[in-house]
């Protein structure tokens, strides 16, 4: 089975299907035949550019419902959440200016100071 998003006209992902084994090979176009259509395959493995399983990445990051296509870099992400974070451009991931701290302990981000606050439980 492979997983297939369907792009509005800025690139948004607007859907994300599975398609059967048989139509794989040629999903993009089976996909805008049946359903109408720009289609981009994603892979549901692959993370930050890394497939988790071992096998071959692809688009670096999976497609999710309003994550962005870029055809420039072939890759899907997340759309920002914060003006101060820079979009990797290995991963494709968007990082913060201060990495979340490594201490055991729950932190949200604050983007009036750009910094992670620790949130009491």
């Amino acid at each position: 089975m492979a997983h297939f998003a369907q792009l509005d006209e800025n690139n948004v992902v607007t859907q994300v299907i599975v398609v059967a084994d048989e139509h794989e090979a040629d999903g993009e176009n089976w996909c805008n035949g049946f359903l109408g259509g720009t289609w981009k395959q994603t892979s549901y493995n692959t993370r930050g550019g890394v497939h988790i399983l071992g096998g071959t990445p692809l688009r670096k990051n999976f497609a999710g419902i309003d994550s962005i296509y870029d055809a420039t870099r072939d890759a899907f992400y997340a759309s920002q959440s914060y003006p101060s974070w820079t979009l990797n451009e290995t991963t494709c991931q968007w990082q913060p200016p201060v990495d979340y701290p490594d201490d055991g302990k729950k932190y949200e981000w604050d983007e009036d100071t750009t910094n992670w606050v620790e949130v009491e439980e």
